[in-house]
């Protein structure tokens, strides 16, 4: 009797194995899968430039192209299109590739070239340099240079004199242009543009007029401003002044060495007196 239950219970057990198998089957094929689909990133189109385009240069259609731009990456005040650039004029240079961005753009109406990038309030004046003036070519636009006028003697002053007038000036331009000179022969000038205030413009069209020039380039994090005396020609050499002679052992004054303390006896023998020391 034994032997017929074990069969039984065995092909239950098999039964119940095989309907569990396929319930499972059946549910893991019906779920959905949970794995997320990767979602596509989506671009905006970018205008950039084609080429570098200098400060003041107006924006042509040939120095414009359309780049794909991730859009989580976009930059901010980006051009979508050609047209919000074309015929503006560059505030800042900008490099091949570079995002053409609206803040970087003077409005149409401004044109270009140097006069769009003057603030508001400020001048920009123009004064001839040489290679010593210009501190050997590396004066170069944005910069900033301190500017120094040395006055030769006239009525006024006795002696000439070197003073800084100006400091911590931006350089907005740095070239060279094409003159003729009295005897009509074209020569080449190099010539700096500062950006200054119109009092600063005053100061600096008179020194040079009236004296001779010369620029201090300074690290461009220096801001702070020195107060100066100046510089004239008896503070370099000194003149009818007798330089102070040496001092020779023979000239030296030596200091007697103090007495010793020393003790003394005075000894008599009738009227004669007598000293002596210990």
């Amino acid at each position: 009797m034994r032997r017929p239950r074990i069969w039984i219970a065995l092909l239950l057990a098999a039964v119940s194995g095989v309907a569990a198998g396929f319930l499972a089957l059946n549910f893991f094929r019906d779920r959905p899968s949970i794995i997320p689909t990767p979602a596509v990133a989506s671009t905006a189109s970018v205008a950039v430039a084609a080429r570098p385009l200098d400060v003041g240069s107006v924006v042509g259609p040939a120095d414009v192209r359309m780049v794909g731009w991730p859009g989580d990456a976009v930059p901010q005040n980006y051009a979508r299109s050609p047209e919000e650039v074309v015929g503006r004029g560059l505030i800042t240079r900008v490099e091949e590739g570079e995002p053409l961005l609206i803040t970087k753009l003077a409005d149409k109406s401004a044109g270009g070239g140097l006069p769009i990038i003057i603030p508001e309030g400020m001048r920009a004046v123009s004064v001839k340099v040489n290679e010593v003036i210009g501190v050997a070519g590396f004066v170069l636009p944005g910069t900033r240079v301190d500017v120094l006028v040395t006055l030769n003697p006239q009525q006024e002053q006795e002696q000439a004199t070197t003073r800084v007038i100006l400091q911590n000036v931006q350089v907005l331009t740095a070239g060279q242009i094409i003159q003729r000179d009295a005897e009509g022969t074209p020569v080449s000038v190099s010539l700096v543009t500062l950006l200054v205030t119109p009092h600063e413009a005053e100061q600096l069209t008179l020194a040079a007029t009236e004296g001779q020039i010369q620029l201090a380039l300074r690290n461009t994090l220096d801001t702070e401003e020195v107060e100066t005396q100046g510089a004239k020609v008896n503070s370099l050499v000194t003149f009818g002044v007798e330089r102070p002679k040496p001092i020779t052992p023979s000239r030296i004054r030596r200091t007697p060495a103090p007495p010793r303390n020393v003790d003394r006896v005075e000894v008599y023998n009738g009227a004669e007196r007598t000293v002596q020391s210990f």
